[in-house]
């Protein structure tokens, strides 16, 4: 239930939570969908229920037993505030990330109004950074539902990016990435976007994280943009969260 990634902005994962069920465009060909339904075929004990939303109690504590500081996506295999997840069971996945102060936890969202409706209930430790996807301007009202929540990093996954996003509300955001949809019948993302997205970071100084073009072969696609890599990312320090450990 938790393992190092290759996700460009995460060191490792942790999935108390597994499966989800689609609620908007960027859902259509979700990435952690194929993976459960080879995983299920692979025979893991968590995804015997392939796709449906599964709580798992005894992944609860497991960041605790890692000793060294990591950054940690949280539920990379579903989503945490789906409406099939119980307040208890989210308070509970917040009370061990904020025991292992440690580690830098990074959540993300579709369900921002569920996430607000319930974050006044949930102690948000400055090693909890909380983020939603964004695939669109349909969507920006999750944008302004996370700035109205307490936590102490807010960031924004604008991946896959579908369209144009104008006049994004950064003002308190700290952090944006953007990616690509990657694999079969992945859509395409055009330039110009991606581009005013980074133009609107780099104005309001807020950093900017470019994971990839994506595509049905996103190696060859590859992460450049303008022939330069985006790796920023809010200043934190780790070694610092030691104390805690």
């Amino acid at each position: 239930m938790s393992k190092e990634s290759s996700i460009e902005w995460t060191e490792s994962t942790w999935n108390p939570v597994t499966g989800c069920t689609k609620i908007s465009d960027g859902c259509k060909n979700c990435y952690a969908e194929r993976m459960a339904k080879r995983l299920k075929a692979m025979g893991h004990p968590n995804y015997i229920n392939e796709f449906e939303v599964t709580c798992h109690k005894h992944v609860l504590d497991l960041p605790l037993s890692w000793r060294k500081p990591k950054m940690v996506f949280t539920n990379s295999m579903s989503d945490l505030f789906h409406q099939d997840v119980a307040s208890s069971f989210i308070k509970k996945v917040f009370i061990t990330m904020n025991k292992a102060r440690w580690h830098c936890f990074q959540v993300l969202t579709k369900r921002s109004g569920r996430m607000l409706k319930i974050s006044n209930a949930l102690n948000w430790t400055s090693n909890i950074w909380m983020g939603v996807t964004v695939e669109n301007g349909r969507f920006k009202s999750r944008i302004l539902e996370l700035l109205d929540t307490p936590a102490s990093v807010k960031f924004l996954s604008l991946e896959p990016l579908l369209g144009p996003m104008p006049n994004i509300p950064l003002n308190g955001i700290d952090w944006v990435i953007v990616g690509g949809e990657s694999g079969p019948g992945a859509r395409e993302m055009k330039k110009h976007w991606v581009a005013d997205v980074r133009d609107q970071c780099l104005a309001a100084n807020v950093p900017f994280f470019f994971k990839q073009w994506g595509g049905v072969n996103k190696k060859k696609t590859g992460r450049l943009l303008d022939d330069q890599l985006w790796n920023q990312m809010p200043v934190i320090n780790l070694k610092a969260a030691e104390q805690w450990n």
